[in-house]
Order: structure tokens, then C-alpha cells, then sequence
């Protein structure tokens, strides 16, 4: 591309931006194919070239940077470095812009004409998305750091003029003075990228919160979000694939871990991946999803051979086989191989940085599960290990990972001289991350992990009384309750939650038990019909409980739990 700026002009042909977006879909095509030192040797070679010159190529690197950070739990070594591309980005957007104080032109149009300031605005309405988009990813950055949509919002100016600008450039498409052009398309699904993330991520927050947004100018809507990205995701234009991985981020992840239920929508993440995975069959990022896909429906064994065919696909970018082993740790903790997912964790907390806390304490989790004979043949102890977690606490801009504090709340037992062992840590981290609605779907997972939680039930039992029993067997009652409602024993399941609320008050150190055995009542209450009963629940669990461990987590939970008894409600079902 041969497009420049200087002296407050933009010199540049239709041509100059069409070349610019070929480039970049030619690098986003090497980098879906594994091909990444020739997609980063392309990228390097060309945008220092174009840093003046061309926003897209300048925003396409940043992008690829970016979702290595945000796919690879790379983000304490690797933020800084990731934002400054797309803050280079940003700042060639916002020369581009020529940003006009007041508001766009009342004439739109995104092809060439004679005039010199329809093409001025032309170039502008691609800088406008591009800087938006710019703006979104840096905000993205910050929810990841610690899964909070509020924290998200509170990105102050950056959240909303990106937002602001979605809406305006939406307003665009549908005006009657907008003219269709040549790259009318990527400029599009541009739009649809950032309407469609913002419509989807706010429509998820607290009531409590999402009006309080309104009030000050942001507003979402969940299906007007994912039918954004779903006609995004169909056009063949640079930002496609990026609406397709919110997408599927948001059914395999972002619905399963943050949603009522867990359930997520295979159904709909297995069309949108099948397309990619014919494309791209040893794509890694879409055998990643393979897998995910089949570990949500509970096919264990069938996502451990895609996780692996994942990490054999490519061997260029290592740090993408540590989601591979994450999530390899876990199907190995629903089928109770401890030993395999010690492995896992293992090799995660000597490659990895995003919590060294977090994978030492799981390695200490998993060989608390274990005898001490096995545990010998490991060289370690869950003691020494648990020891040394609070030690590897870090911050991450300011702030530590909720899975982290966690896990140092947790460990904080084992710092004195005669310490209490955990009841069954690896399971209670388990269903931090809504790991029972895995093994739900299968009755021998369920019956095996309710065999290994009555174990613990007898270990706990037999140990002298301590001023922790009761956290401890209010932790198992909510976990065995689980279990039984799983496996359709909802009278013994509703026991147990209820069991958790008759001792809130001799609890001393795991007051997120209390809400999550509620929210976990309600929902029992919901599929059984009960919706008042449900939301009365539910109501008590936002409102009575705060200052818990993994609260914001909680609260997504919540929310999509009350929308659901409501819609039920309303709906007479």
C-alpha cells in the first residue's frame, strides 16, 4: 500500500485501501493456517513501513498480537507489549480521522468520488471503525484481567467514545444518504464487530448495574448482539472471523462458565466452527474449539484426541498449547486422573505465567487426592506446595485474577505449624469453573465423583473437630448436592443446599458457599417449576451476600438464573 498522510491531507486512492485489505486478509489467512513466523515475519516486515500510512495493516497486527495475549493466558509478560501495537494503531487512526468536532457529514459514502471531501470521508468512516476497534480491544484487555464487566466499563473515556462510535457508525449504514462502495463490506462488519460485542457483553451485566449504564448513555440487548455478529460472521470480510470467535468464545465460554446453567450453545458453536475446521482442518484455534465443543457435551475422551491433534497441529506457538493443557488438566480432573491432571498443571506452572499461584495450587489439589506413596513418586508434597502459593501472588495492572485469590485464600491453612487439610480441593475448584455441568451429562462421571466426595465426606468425619469443619462439610454438601440433582435426586440435592444455609452462620472463611448454595437452590427450584420460590432465592443471593470469593463470577450466574425464572415466569412454562 502506498497511501501516506502529511501536511493535514490523506493522499490516497480506493485502490491504495482495497491493497491494504487484501494484505491483511492474506496475513489473517497464514495466521488461521498455522503459519505464524510467516504471518509475524509479513506483519513486522510490512507495518513499520505502513506505520504512517496504513491504518489496517498497523490494526491487523496489533489484532493478531492481541488474541495471542488474550488465548494464551500470556497476559502478565505479555500486556505491555501487546497494547503498544494497538496503540500505534490507534494513533494512526486518529491522524487518518481527521476527527470533526461536531458530527459525520450529512452525506455518506464509503466509495471514491470527485470530490476531495467525500473521499475524506471515506477514508474517515474506515478510521472511525478502526479506531473504535482499537479502543475496544484495549477495554477487552482489562475485563480479562479480572472478569469483571463493571471494571470493564469503568475503562472510563476509551469504553465509551469506542462505544459512542459503534452507535454513530450504525446510525451510518442505515441512513438513506449512505452509498454502498468497494470495501463497503470489511467497513460493515466492522460495524457489526463492535455493535454487536458491546450489545452482548452489557446485556450480561446485573440488572442493578445494566441501569445504572442506561442512565449514562449505554445500552444492551442480547439477541440484537449476537444476530450483529452472527451476519457478521457470514460476510467473508477481515473482521469475519473475528465476529466468529466472539461468537464462540461467548457459547463455549463466556455462556458456560459465567451462565446459569453452563450449557452454552453447542449447537450453534458447532455450525459456526465446521465451516473453519473444513478450511482449516489443522487449524489450531479451531481444533482448540473442537475440543471444547466436545468436552461442554461431556465426550471426555473424544476432546482429550482433539486437544492433542491441537498441540500436534503446530509447534511454532507454544504458549497456544498451554490452553490445550489447561483445559487437558480439567477433563482428566472429571474423569478423577488425578495423576494426569497433576501433569498438566505441572507443565503449566513451569511454562506458563498467567498464575503461577493458580497451577501450584492445583498441583497441590491433585496430590492432596492422591496416597502418600503415589505422592513420593512425584518428588513433592501438597503441603510444601500449598506453602508456597501465597508467594507467587501477582497483579496484573494494579489487580490480581479472582482464580488466584482463590487459591491463596485457600492455601492460607497450610502456613501454620499443624495445618487442616482441604476437603477435596481439586473439586471445589472444579466447580469454580462450572466443571458439574460437565460431568452431569454423563451418570458414571456423576456417580464416580459423588463416590470420591462420600470419601471425603468419611475422611472429614474421622479427623478431630476444628473451628474449619464446618466450612468444610458445608463445601461437600454443596458439591454432593450437585451431584444428586445431576443425577435426579432432587429431594437429596435440595437437602444439601439447604444444609449449607442452616450452617451460614458458623461458616468462617467460605462465605461464597452461602450465595452459591442459593443460586444452585434456585435453580433446582426453576427446573422444577418453582419460579417464584427460584426467585425469591435468587433475589436473597444477590442482595444479602458481598465482599466473597469469586463474587463477580457469581453474580453473571445470578443474573442469567433470574432472567431465566423470569422469562419462564412470563412465558407460563
Amino acid at each position: 500500500c502506498s497511501s501516506g498522510c502529511g501536511g493535514g491531507k490523506v493522499k490516497c486512492s480506493r485502490s491504495d485501501l482495497s491493497l491494504a485489505l487484501e494484505d491483511c486478509m492474506a496475513a489473517l489467512d497464514l495466521f488461521l493456517q498455522n503459519e505464524f513466523e510467516e504471518c509475524a515475519g509479513t506483519a513486522q516486515e510490512q507495518v513499520p513501513q505502513q506505520t504512517k500510512d496504513s491504518m489496517y495493516h498497523a490494526l491487523t497486527y496489533a489484532t493478531i498480537l492481541e488474541m495471542q495475549a488474550m488465548m494464551t493466558f500470556e497476559l502478565p509478560t505479555h500486556t505491555g507489549c501487546r497494547n503498544q501495537p494497538v496503540k500505534e494503531a490507534q494513533a494512526i487512526c486518529q491522524t487518518v480521522r481527521h476527527r470533526r468536532k461536531s458530527t459525520f457529514s450529512k452525506n455518506f459514502t464509503e466509495d471514491v468520488c470527485d470530490s476531495e471531501m467525500m473521499f475524506l470521508t471515506s477514508e474517515e468512516l474506515h478510521a472511525e471503525v478502526c479506531y473504535a476497534e482499537c479502543l475496544l480491544q484495549r477495554a477487552a484487555l482489562t475485563f480479562l484481567q479480572d472478569e469483571n464487566l463493571i471494571s470493564f466499563m469503568r475503562g472510563g473515556i476509551k469504553v465509551r467514545n469506542s462505544y459512542q462510535t459503534y452507535k454513530e457508525l450504525h446510525t451510518v449504514l442505515n441512513s438513506s444518504a449512505y452509498s454502498q462502495g468497494h470495501n463497503h463490506g470489511h467497513f460493515e462488519g466492522g460495524v457489526k464487530l463492535g455493535v454487536g460485542a458491546f450489545n452482548l457483553m452489557i446485556s450480561m451485566l446485573p440488572t442493578r448495574t445494566l441501569k445504572l449504564l442506561e442512565f449514562v448513555g449505554f445500552s444492551g440487548n442480547k439477541d440484537f448482539g449476537l444476530q450483529q455478529l452472527q451476519e457478521g460472521s457470514k460476510e467473508g470480510t477481515l473482521r469475519s472471523f473475528l465476529c466468529n470467535m466472539l461468537l464462540l468464545c461467548y457459547h463455549t465460554f463466556m455462556s458456560f462458565i459465567l451462565g446459569s446453567t453452563g450449557e452454552g450453545d453447542v449447537e450453534d458453536a458447532e455450525k459456526l466452527l465446521q465451516p473453519y475446521l473444513q478450511k482449516y482442518p489443522k487449524g489450531s484455534i479451531f481444533l482448540f474449539f473442537a475440543g471444547r465443543i466436545e468436552e461442554i457435551k461431556g465426550n471426555l475422551d473424544a476432546a482429550i484426541a482433539r486437544y492433542q491433534e491441537c498441540c500436534e497441529a503446530q509447534q511454532q506457538w507454544k504458549e497456544f498449547h498451554h490452553m490445550c493443557y489447561w483445559e487437558l488438566m480439567w477433563c482428566f480432573t472429571y474423569k478423577r486422573h488425578f495423576k494426569m491432571a497433576y501433569f498438566y498443571a505441572d507443565l503449566l506452572s513451569k511454562e506458563n505465567s498467567w498464575s503461577k499461584a493458580t497451577y501450584v495450587y492445583m498441583k497441590a489439589a491433585y496430590l492432596s487426592m492422591l496416597t502418600a506413596d503415589d505422592c513420593l513418586t512425584f518428588g513433592e508434597t501438597a503441603c510444601t506446595l500449598f506453602r508456597q502459593v501465597p508467594g507467587l501472588k501477582q497483579k496484573i495492572a494494579g489487580k490480581s485474577l479472582p482464580t488466584e485469590k482463590f487459591a491463596i485464600r485457600k492455601s492460607r491453612r497450610y502456613l501454620v505449624e499443624n495445618p487442616i487439610p482441604l476437603a477435596a480441593p481439586p473439586l471445589e475448584m472444579m466447580y469454580i469453573w462450572n466443571g458439574y455441568t460437565v460431568i452431569g451429562k454423563h451418570k458414571d462421571l456423576t456417580e464416580g465423583m459423588l463416590k470420591t466426595l462420600d470419601e471425603a465426606q468419611k475422611k472429614l468425619d474421622s479427623c478431630p473437630r476444628t473451628d474449619l469443619s464446618i466450612d468444610d462439610q458445608c463445601l461437600l454438601s454443596l458439591l454432593k448436592g450437585l451431584c444428586l440433582k445431576h443425577l435426579g435426586h432432587q429431594e437429596e440435592a435440595e437437602h444439601y443446599f439447604t444444609l449449607v444455609l442452616c450452617n451460614e452462620t458458623q461458616i468462617k472463611y467460605d462465605h461464597y458457599l452461602v450465595p452459591n448454595a442459593l443460586l444452585e437452590h434456585g435453580l433446582l427450584c426453576i427446573e422444577q417449576g418453582r419460579r417464584d420460590e427460584a426467585i425469591k432465592l435468587l433475589e436473597a443471593a444477590k442482595q444479602n451476600y458481598k465482599n466473597y470469593s469469586m463474587e463477580s463470577r457469581t453474580h453473571f450466574r445470578i443474573q442469567a438464573a433470574l432472567h431465566k425464572a423470569r422469562g419462564r415466569r412470563e412465558n407460563g412454562t
